[in-house]
């Protein structure tokens, strides 16, 4: 059944997904989590050109408890899943490259300075303070680098047509936290400081034992736990920091945190973008009830955080204050992007539609390779908070977009369409996934239109065959989903990939390829940044940092290890039907 023509396709309206499942089954124990269906269990062959990439070697912990250090571990292979499709023998020798691309995701760019920042909530939210927030500009120029040497899919050797990036590229939208994102994609030296030119300003030198404050032997938490104690660390992040920019063209996707005060509540509130740029930053409240306070209050939206704030009764730190931490709009988000200075590899303004700065509109679609097109959506909410939605005149668009380029789908009322169509095979990129894509709270600005969730987005792609995969970030998980649709033909893959600030620190390869037998792959591969391993305390070096970088956020007391997923989660050949069959 998986061998779908479209005389099949016309005449299986109903027919369930377990005609397309592969045969084996994984028990839970072997995959780290409850399978779905079935799937093919073997490996397959390495590639000759897996150098670079988690096929070769991936970071592994020495020991197994207290603060640990990492080396260089056995790669990972590669794991056939046939939950769409049935894998057939020799597709290896006949397949063709149709497309190659590397997803980054949740970089999050961290102006760790700013005074709008919530770290005293990480006891109620680990992911308000992180001890290695001062180095996310040094791992990401090393992810860049990586990207560039490996320069080619691993199993197809097709050299990378497309960087997609899926959101969270800055951590508060502040303007400097942008600049630092565009010039490490673009190339170019840049200083990841704010305030005060000559010291840090910031809650890890603050004395208090609820953050890591590395410079000094106050028994903090983490030093606690086991974290070192680097003298001269907070200087040397300070530096300045020279990126080569990548080498292949590369596409932007707006994040919450791309968009919201710390990725959770909505911009354009008066006294908290004063805050960003004043002189006054809260480090300690006064006890953990007002903590408490302000971490509830999160939830509940901005008038609820202002009244928090107000309670607190321990005294601000003064900073140096800095226009540059301005929170930027999504208008002027987009506007970065088209300035001729930040175009870098290009294209100019990096998907963004040339009147995009004037219209706000921030999804678009654009040529992977030639016959594959991408769909770059804007899954936030301008009303904010953490998860997202799709507006009514974008998901509007994205159906129209599927049919301009499908020559048969379903229509809503279940019924097979044929047109006269060059057949376009889209893959859709966003930064929220199908199951964080809830949040239907109406745009302020635009009180009575229609916003649409994920399980709405999922049966709108299950319509189109030509629809390989939606590819997204958010949850810094590894998870990869099937979706089975009304007939074989009618599945996708969901690729969901960890961040580059939580360990693991993953970006992903994805290789389309015809296997010439009546099915698609997509292979998927993880890649590592290009730093060592194993850390050297003291080396202050770009890559000795971003060595740190990794080591520190595979021993935050706050990491999650089920962020690292399963091994179907990681290096996966993804089969699915040809829509050409």
């Amino acid at each position: 059944m998986a061998n779908l023509n479209r005389r099949d396709f016309l005449g299986l309206a109903g027919i369930g997904a377990a005609g397309a499942l592969g045969v084996g089954v994984f028990g839970a124990g072997a995959l780290g989590r409850s399978p779905w269906g079935t799937w093919h269990a073997g490996a397959a062959e390495l590639p000759a050109s897996f150098a670079g990439t988690t096929l070769e070697t991936v970071a592994t912990p020495i020991g197994s408890s207290g603060y640990r250090t990492l080396t260089a571990g056995p790669g990972w292979p590669t794991i056939v899943r046939g939950e769409l499709a049935e894998a057939k023998s020799g597709r290896e020798d006949r397949r063709t490259a149709l497309a190659s691309l590397v997803q980054l995701t949740d970089v999050h760019v961290i102006d760790a300075q700013c005074p709008l920042r919530f770290e005293y909530i990480a006891p109620f939210n680990g992911s308000a303070f992180r001890p290695h927030e001062t180095l996310t500009t040094q791992g990401l120029v090393s992810l860049v680098r990586r990207v560039n040497s490996v320069a080619a899919g691993p199993h197809t050797g097709r050299a990378f047509d497309a960087v997609v990036s899926t959101g969270d590229n800055t951590d508060n939208h502040e303007h400097a936290e942008l600049g630092w994102f565009l010039t490490a994609l673009n190339g170019g030296t840049f200083v990841p400081n704010t305030g005060a030119a000559d010291r840090y300003e910031g809650v890890q030198n603050s004395g208090s034992d609820l953050f890591w404050n590395p410079e000094s032997s106050i028994p903090d938490i983490y030093k606690q736990a086991g974290f070192p104690e680097i003298p001269g660390l907070l200087g040397a992040a300070l530096v300045p920091v020279t990126s080569p920019g990548l080498d292949t063209r590369w596409f932007s996707v707006f994040g919450n945190h791309d968009d919201s005060v710390s990725g959770t509540l909505p911009s354009g509130i008066g006294p908290l973008d004063a805050m960003y740029t004043g002189d006054l930053k809260i480090e300690v409240p006064a006890s953990p009830e007002e903590s408490l306070s302000v971490a509830m209050a999160m939830k509940s939206g901005p008038g609820a955080v202002l009244n928090a704030l107000a309670a607190i009764t321990s005294p601000p730190r003064h900073v140096t204050p800095d226009p540059s931490r301005a929170p930027f709009t999504p208008r002027q988000y987009i506007a970065a992007h088209l300035d001729p200075a930040n175009t870098g590899p290009g294209p100019v303004g990096h998907g963004f539609a040339p009147d995009a700065a004037e219209t706000g509109i921030g999804y678009y679609s654009f040529e992977i390779a030639p016959g594959v097109v991408g769909i770059s959506m804007d899954s936030t909410n301008p009303a904010g908070f953490v998860d997202g939605s799709l507006g009514e005149a974008q998901f509007r668009w994205i159906e129209r977009t599927l049919v301009e380029g499908s020559s048969r789908y379903v229509d809503v009322d279940g019924r097979v369409v044929e047109q006269s169509r060059q057949d376009t095979l889209f893959l859709l990129f966003s930064h929220h996934t199908s199951t964080t894509m809830d949040n239907l709270i109406p745009d302020p600005a635009n009180p009575f239109e229609a916003r649409h969730g994920g399980a709405e987005l999922v049966a709108l792609l299950m319509r189109f065959p030509n629809v390989l995969a939606w590819v997204n970030g958010h949850t810094h998980e590894n998870r990869i989903t099937p979706h089975p649709g009304p007939t074989p033909a009618q599945g996708f893959w969901e690729i969901n990939t960890a961040s580059h600030v939580d360990f693991p620190q993953h970006a992903r390869i994805v290789e389309i390829v015809d296997n010439a037998d009546g099915t698609l792959s997509l292979l998927t591969t993880l890649i590592e940044a290009d730093s060592p391993y194993e850390a050297r305390h003291g080396d202050f070096s770009p890559t000795g940092l971003a060595s740190l970088y990794r080591e520190l956020s595979f021993n935050d007391i706050h990491a999650d290890p089920a962020r690292l997923g399963g091994t179907i989660d990681h290096n996966t050949e993804l089969l699915l039907p040809s829509p050409w069959s």
